[in-house]
This record gives structure tokens, C-alpha cells and sequence, in this order.
């Protein structure tokens, strides 16, 4: 989802995409006017009241046809809970600030709501770490506290590097990603092992459309695919909240 980080230090482009662009597929990372969020705000923020619209809104971050038949996951005080058991193997959530790297001056935004859909192979690779990372977060670690654990548990083989075509949707047109770009543009996300170099993808080229990538000794890089239409199937230019 977002780009992990270790230690206190920058990628090339943030992922899971929340540091987020202005439209454009090649514009520059937004800021967030100077916006910054020092500390956890409590809980109740975080939370969607009502469970129905938290289900809506995760299978927004991809097509119908997708998104019916996958597994939908609600935030709750203890972590994430299974609202919908689906059939398909993709799994759908409402992601939260909390999973951008851990450098972000947003980091821990309480108004980033972020749909995504995670097929089969992120959702058994991908989705233990996002879902680890939720766990600390609700039992009050420190950032500091926070990578340390995530380190040990990829050290300890217990949580692993993205599996082969492991990949996500987020094109949801109500997505809320920053202050500063909220609705951002809908995208495909591609985990793979940091393994891969950049200019494999030719990511962050003149004209490319792939943006990401970038080694900073993480073991997972994701590369950006933004796309041209809402998971509605209306145009991404037409978005009636810009």
C-alpha cells in the first residue's frame, strides 16, 4: 500500500499512495500546506460510524464486477474485522493515514480514508503487514516502537515480501488521501520485492505513466499505474468534489 519505511528517511515517491500528486500522472508529490500532525488523535476519529457506509466506500476502490464478490474489512477499536466474507479472493478495506511511511507529516491524518481492493496475491503478502502495522498503531506504540516490531517480523519470517503479481485498485472517487491532493486521481498499485529496480519499469521517466520504485533497502517497492476512469466508470476528469 503505502511504501514502508525502516528508518526515518525518504523514498523517491511515497505509495499505498498517501504523500499524494496533483493530477497529472507526472506532477511532483503534494505537500500538505505545511499541515502537520504530530500526534495520534483519538480513536472515535478514525472510525466510521456506521459499518454499511465503511463497506460501501471499500468496494468503491474498484469496479463492480471486482469488488461484489470480495472479502470487505471494517476498521474496529481492536483492528480490522471481516464485515463480508467474498468469494473471489480479493479483499477490500478503507485504508488509514497510518499506513504511509512513517515520515509523512500527516502520518497520522484521522481524516485519510483510502479504498483500496487487494487481489488474491497482495491480500496473503501484503495485506499481514498493513494489518500488523493497524494492530500497533491501536495499541499505542511510537513510530520508533512501530518499525522495530515490523523489522523482527519480517526478520522472524513472519510476515513476508509481495508475492508474485501481487497488486491493487484504488479508484475510488471518494477516496480522501491527503489535504492537499484529497481525491488525487484512481490508480493501480503493483508490490514486488525490492528486488526490482526502477528503470526495469521505466517508472518515473518523461511520458511514462509508471511512477514509484526507488531502493532504500525496503523490502517491498510498489509501482504506480494511474489510470483514466473512476471505478464507476465515469472519466477522471469529471470528479463533482474538485
Amino acid at each position: 500500500m503505502y511504501a514502508r519505511t525502516w528508518g526515518i528517511k525518504r523514498f523517491a515517491w511515497t505509495t499505498i499512495v498517501l504523500a499524494f500528486m496533483p493530477r497529472g500522472p507526472l506532477a511532483a508529490p503534494a505537500q500538505d500546506g505545511g499541515t502537520s500532525y504530530q500526534n495520534m488523535a483519538p480513536l472515535e476519529q478514525y472510525l466510521m460510524a456506521d459499518r454499511n457506509t465503511e463497506i460501501a466506500l471499500a468496494r468503491s476502490a474498484a469496479p463492480s464486477a471486482i469488488a461484489a464478490d470480495a472479502t470487505v474489512l471494517v476498521l474496529g477499536r481492536r483492528g480490522y474485522e471481516t464485515a463480508v466474507e467474498g468469494k473471489n479472493g480479493f479483499v477490500c478495506l478503507v485504508d488509514r493515514k497510518w499506513q504511509a511511511p512513517f515520515f509523512v507529516p500527516d502520518f497520522w491524518n484521522p481524516k485519510v480514508r483510502a479504498p483500496i481492493c487487494l487481489n488474491p496475491q497482495a491480500a496473503r503478502s501484503v495485506l499481514p503487514t498493513n494489518l500488523k502495522r493497524t494492530e500497533l498503531v491501536l495499541a499505542g506504540l511510537s513510530k520508533t516502537e512501530m518499525m522495530a516490531r515490523i523489522r523482527s517480523a519480517f526478520e522472524k519470517k513472519q510476515l513476508s515480501a509481495p508475492e508474485p503479481g501481487a497488486m491493487a485498485y484504488m479508484m475510488s472517487k471518494e477516496q480522501y488521501l491527503s489535504d492537499a491532493s484529497p481525491h488525487f486521481q484512481p490508480h493501480l498499485m503493483f508490490y514486488v520485492p525490492n528486488k526490482v529496480a526502477t528503470a526495469d519499469w521505466g517508472a518515473n521517466k518523461p511520458q511514462s505513466p509508471v511512477m514509484g520504485g526507488g531502493d532504500s533497502g525496503e523490502p517491498l517497492v510498489t509501482f504506480i499505474v494511474p489510470v483514466t476512469h473512476w471505478s464507476d466508470g465515469t472519466p477522471a476528469t469529471e470528479h463533482p468534489k474538485r
